[in-house]
């Protein structure tokens, strides 16, 4: 017992003596990826503000190792995200890559990562393949992924539509891999609810399309009770603003379980946001409403003069679980340990309502949170949005994330 004893305090004062080394004098690089230009541009230069903010809260915090944050912007294009990758490692030796608004990009760079051994934190991109297909020993993704979103969406389906009988539920989302997921995993996890359902339309616009006015038409034609949507950003912007002007909101009712919820969105739509839409994001500014989300939107707004869109959360969560993994691993010699460390990584974030605290799924490198849908109603606390998400519907993960054999 006396040697159980003896060997427990040595390794526990040999931990704190790693983490008071690293806290004293380790300087972790990290080489972040980020549109910061073009259509995606926001999303960069709201991910950089928070980056700074993580930066300062663990300064302030005190015991963890200094982060040396290096953003590039990559355009969101593929090649050139590669191209920065690589040099973020070969040229400049940096020990994590994170970021990533695209899907597309994000697999590119995670097989860059693979192949270099190298952690790459996904901060914002989320299709299911980087926690499935593509997953290896250097990903991990640190904000809600579309599956989440789709089984937190099919839920709320379940809740509030499922006893009206058959559902016809048309499906139109963007013709790559993150929209293909996505209408997948939501057929499944409608399937496993026993939803009775029939899907009576599919669209795939092209990435970044300007006119969707003949998909609209064609799904006012198939008269669905509900039309979920998995566009994004712009796309999702311009596809509403033309649904509503053609009458499809007062036809079916629409949702959109992973981005439509954005506060960029909302932002950008202000007055054009239509009422009664059902809608989620990976971040809210007006929930949950407690003291650590509030502050972190407010800290944003003084910096900036305007409100975060859901990525600034993500680069703040991944700053954070970065330091926090590093800190534990008593620095960035031992890879092992910190994969360790990031597959058992448990962080308090903004997004977190009471009782609950993100952690990651130590099989699929994927954090698990809860997730809230609304309805966009009346609201004017954070122009110039002038709609925000009410009527909250708050689902939290289940006790064994399902892997959907692989898929």
């Amino acid at each position: 017992m006396r040697f159980f004893l003896a060997v427990t305090l040595a390794v526990c004062a040999s931990l704190s003596l790693a983490q008071t080394d690293v806290a004293n004098g380790t300087v972790v690089k990290v080489g972040c990826l980020y549109p910061l230009s073009g259509a995606g541009g926001l999303y960069g230069r709201d991910s950089q503000v928070a980056i700074a903010m993580a930066q300062d809260h663990l300064a302030a915090k005190g015991g963890y190792p200094k982060l040396d944050v290096t953003v590039r912007d990559s355009r969101s294009k593929t090649l050139r995200s590669l191209l920065i990758a690589r040099s973020f490692v070969e040229d400049d030796g940096v020990d994590f890559l994170c970021g990533v608004v695209s899907s597309a990009v994000a697999l590119t760079v995670s097989d860059y990562a693979r192949s270099s051994e190298t952690f790459f934190i996904g901060t914002d991109h989320a299709s299911p393949a980087l926690t499935s297909t593509h997953l290896h020993p250097y990903y991990f993704r640190v904000t809600n992924g579309a599956r989440q979103s789709m089984s937190a969406g099919a839920q709320y389906i379940a809740e509030h539509y499922a006893a009206q009988g058959l559902l016809k539920i048309s499906f139109i989302g963007p013709d790559y891999d993150y929209g293909y997921r996505s209408y997948e995993d939501l057929r499944r996890f409608l399937d496993d609810l026993g939803v009775q359902y029939d899907v009576v339309s599919t669209y795939w616009p092209k990435l970044f399309d300007t006119d969707f006015s003949l998909y609209i038409r064609n799904i006012m034609a198939d008269e669905p009770d509900i039309v979920v949507n998995a566009h994004w950003g712009l796309d999702l912007v311009t596809f509403v603003r033309q649904a509503d002007r053609l009458g499809l909101f007062k036809q079916s009712q629409f949702m959109n379980f992973d981005t439509g919820g954005n506060y960029e969105i909302l932002a950008e739509l202000g007055s054009d946001m239509p009422a009664g839409l059902v809608l989620s994001a990976r971040h809210h500014l007006n929930w949950p409403k407690t003291a650590a989300n509030q502050t972190f939107v407010q800290e944003f707004h003084q910096r900036t003069g305007r409100f975060p869109s859901y990525s600034a959360e993500g680069a703040y969560s991944g700053i954070l679980a970065i330091a926090e993994a590093v800190r534990q691993a008593g620095g960035t010699a031992d890879k092992e340990k910190i994969k360790t460390a990031l597959e058992t990584l448990s962080l308090a974030l903004p997004e977190d309502p009471d009782g609950f605290q993100s952690y990651m799924d130590p099989k699929h490198h994927q954090i698990m949170q809860a997730q809230a849908i609304g309805r966009t109603g009346p609201n004017a606390d954070f122009p110039p949005a002038q709609m925000m998400l009410t009527d909250i519907s708050v689902y939290f993960p289940p006790p064994q994330w399902p892997d959907f054999s692989g898929q």
